[in-house]
């Protein structure tokens, strides 16, 4: 009896254990996947504050060190701690965040609604999400460089290999692309906590020579250097921002690892590990102004300083990675609502959504971040158009998120006002700033996310004309079906899979096999993908079969829904199909399949500009293979082309 009675006792502090040890995977998985970017920020942010070469210089003094300090925390505290944890991540789609969930939310509401607001915050978002291409080239050229510059703090002779050096580490990073993140992913995690542990170590050890340097903890240094000195204060913002680089990535990849994971890691560990390094970075400089060459290396001592080195290599090529794989999830995400193109994506884990290599994406990143090594050479350089990719990126959300919060869940018109106030206008400060050094290279963000915000947004509209000329071309399905019924059509063995946008009109491929063979399979089902403003569609939601008004024809209609971070796969999707309303029966492991190849060219209608009926024709040509990426199988898949103008 008494054993029975410990064995039930000892069973709820074993769930407890199992649950506690779950959460804690998951917390170092966050740890290694989603801070990399933001962790690594003490690298370089007080030294670019303090850099002697910027336009517009922050002179070393004590009270520009405690103002620089202080200005740093209260920044990270508001934009990340108060703007993404404790608020933004709360607004979700699906359990899914970032920009593109706000996007998607708005879609939803605009189709709900009809408000020409809620469309123009939409466009507004794209930007948002087009500005994050460019934080996904400058990220990986900034961390690593900044990283392997510190062989120079090492040994002053070694500073003509660091570019060299940084160009090798990001050709092998973007080659073992393909093989995915998973196979160093678990690594990662122990590699960050190694990591933040150090930097806070070092920065206690700053701290510890110059413990007055905690008095910046005070807003009031924040305020007064602020104010006090606003033509030095404002310039400086525009590096200041450099220490919330990464809080985007805090709430894209919430779908991941979910926002209690990634709370309890940032308050815990990566905010307090971050805070110290930065105290022990001020204390640092104030015990001698010359640290300002390299504070982050100098906080550690010289038989440490290789090690470091190496760890901190290691760590910015994790923050590289996490943002190299936003980049294909943003891309991918937006092809499935319609504003790029379809791309060929692999997944490369059978275990884990989301992890995709887009070839694609992948190779634009390698030339763009080498490119931009190769011209910038420094970080401190880079860092001058670091900031006004990740300023526009969180000024966007921001205003999103509180747009939402009014909208979605009523948050009260005072809520919103404060919000406005003192979370977007802090936003608009940074921005502002970062403005001033436009000629300073702020242009090159800016540049990236206006090419990629004209791409989107011109295939979008490009999209919506092809698709109304092949409506018109197509004609209606339901009338299409009825004249096969009048007509004495030679049917032959087999079931034939005809793919199509919708099941309002025929596909083409069905049409053209009519009317040029005057034969029709036995079994026809044609299919339409359907993707919906969420992460992912239930098994049970995934098809809806539609008989199309006749029982014995043998022709059926299936709408497969995916969500937009799904692959949409064919074949998987009809083998759902309930056998008793298939009107006898698909025999799909010999089924043919045939597609409608679209060739387009440029028509005289104004539909739009020339310049952007080229582009849309240009990009087309990057649009991945139809059978690979609906999962047809290549040897039973027939391809049937035809012309539309734009």
């Amino acid at each position: 009896m008494l054993v029975a009675e410990q064995q039930v006792s000892e069973a709820p502090s074993r769930q407890k254990l199992a649950r506690d040890t779950v959460r804690l995977a998951v917390v170092v998985g966050a740890l290694g996947v989603v801070f990399g970017d933001i962790g690594t920020s003490p690298i370089y942010t007080i030294q670019t504050v303090f850099n002697p070469a910027d336009p517009h210089p922050v002179p070393v003094s004590v009270d520009n060190v405690y103002g620089v300090v202080s200005l740093i925390f209260w920044s990270v505290m508001i934009v990340v701690t108060v703007t993404y944890v404790l608020l933004a991540m709360r607004v979700h789609n699906d359990g899914e965040g970032g920009i593109m969930a706000l996007i998607t939310l708005l879609r939803r509401w605009k189709a709900k609604q009809g408000r020409k607001a809620a469309a123009t915050l939409a466009a507004l978002g794209i930007f948002g999400a087009a500005l994050f291409f460019g934080d996904s080239m400058i990220t990986p050229a900034i961390s690593v460089l900044s990283a392997v510059e510190g062989l120079k703090v090492v040994e002053p002779e070694l500073e003509r290999f660091v570019v060299p050096i940084t160009a090798v580490i990001i050709i092998g990073l973007f080659l073992v692309q393909k093989r995915g993140s998973g196979v160093v992913g678990r690594f990662f995690g122990p590699v960050m906590i190694l990591w933040f542990a150090v930097i806070g170590v070092a920065g206690i050890g700053g701290i510890a020579s110059h413990p007055e340097i905690l008095m910046a903890l005070s807003p009031t240094y924040a305020f007064s250097f602020l104010f006090g000195n606003f033509g030095i204060a404002f310039f400086a913002l525009a590096a200041v921002v450099l220490a919330v680089t990464g809080a985007e990535a805090l709430y894209a990849d919430m779908g991941h690892f979910g926002r209690p994971a990634i709370a309890r890691g940032w308050l815990f560990l990566v905010f307090p590990a971050c805070v110290l390094s930065y105290m022990g970075q001020g204390a640092l400089i104030l015990e001698d102004q010359a640290n300002i060459s390299g504070p982050f290396f100098l906080l550690v001592p010289e038989w440490g300083r290789w090690p470091m080195v190496v760890l901190a290599t290691a760590a910015t090529v994790i923050a590289s990675q996490a943002v190299i794989t936003g980049a294909y999830s943003v891309a991918s995400q937006a092809a499935q609502l319609g504003y790029l193109p379809r791309l060929r994506i692999a997944h490369t884990s059978e275990s884990t959504i989301g992890q995709i290599y887009v070839p694609w994406i992948n190779w634009v990143l390698l030339v763009s971040v080498l490119t931009l090594v190769f011209a910038f050479r420094t970080s401190a350089a880079l860092a001058f158009a670091f900031g006004m990719a990740v300023t526009g990126t969180i000024t966007i959300t921001t205003t999103l998120f509180l747009f939402i919060a009014r909208w979605k869940f009523g948050a009260p018109a005072w809520a919103i006002g404060l919000g406005c106030v003192f979370l977007l206008g802090v936003d608009l400060l940074f921005l502002a700033a970062n403005l001033t050094k436009l000629l300073h290279g702020a242009w090159l963000p800016l540049l990236i996310g206006l090419t990629a915000f004209t791409v989107m947004t011109t295939w979008q509209r490009g999209r919506s004309i092809v698709t109304k000329a092949r409506r018109e071309a197509e004609g209606s399905l339901r009338e299409f079906v009825a004249e096969l019924h009048e007509q004495r059509l030679t049917r032959v063995p087999g079931c034939a899979v005809f793919l199509n946008r919708g099941k309002e009109t025929a596909p083409l491929a069905m049409r053209a096999n009519v009317e040029h063979n005057h034969v029709l399979h036995e079994r026809v089902v044609i299919v339409s993908i359907e993707t919906e403003p969420v992460p992912r569609v239930p098994a049970e939601r995934r098809i809806e079969v539609d008989e199309l008004g006749y029982t014995d024809d043998g022709i059926i209609h299936v709408c497969a829904r995916f969500g937009y971070v799904e692959t949409p796969d064919v074949p998987a999707a009809l083998a759902l199909l309930d056998p008793g309303k298939t009107e006898g029966g698909l025999d799909l492991a010999q089924a043919r399949y045939f597609l409608s190849k679209i060739e387009l060219q440029r028509g005289p209608k104004r539909t739009m500009a020339g310049w952007r009926k080229r582009l849309f024709v240009a990009t087309s040509y990057i649009t991945a293979d139809a059978a690979e990426h609906f999962g047809l199988p290549k040897e039973r898949t027939v391809i049937m082309g035809a012309h539309i103008d734009v």
